[in-house]
């Protein structure tokens, strides 16, 4: 089971990969603001748990475990911004609240949510009531 700290890596890794097609140590070093030997530490340990292939020098690949995991990590991530967005919570508080949640819902809580998301997708005239709702408690604060 990964760790909330190599849960960070993963999505990290596979978000480059994908925008780029390679990860390399400084670029995730910079990515989570952490030290280059903290990344080379992380990545022995996801190598030794087959979540990646690390050569010396050579660079890293994801496992199919890795990919998997990976993805799972970036659509979690998507989904919460989106579900934070949805119910008003302010942009410039998003990113932060997300990667302050997210480890701490279980897949369970975060398959309720992308329900819940798809409900108000396929029912748009929901977000309206959900507006007033709000208005509603603004205006009794």
């Amino acid at each position: 089971m990964a760790t909330p700290s190599m849960e960070d890596y993963l999505e990290r890794i596979y978000k480059l990969i994908d925008e780029k097609g390679y990860a390399r140590v400084s670029d995730i070093a910079e990515g989570l603001e952490v030290h280059p030997s903290s990344v080379t530490k992380m990545i022995q340990k996801l190598d030794k748990d087959n979540y990646l292939v690390y050569e010396k020098y050579r660079g890293l690949m994801l496992t199919s475990k890795g990919k998997k995991m990976g993805k799972r990590l970036v659509d979690r991530h998507q989904l919460l911004e989106e579900f934070l967005t949805l119910i008003g919570v302010h942009e410039d508080n998003i990113y932060k609240d997300v990667e302050g949640i997210e480890h701490h819902l279980s897949w369970d809580s975060i398959t309720c949510i992308e329900t819940l998301l798809e409900y108000f997708r396929r029912e748009p005239g929901r977000m309206d009531d959900l507006a007033l709702v709000r208005k509603d408690l603004d205006a009794d604060s």
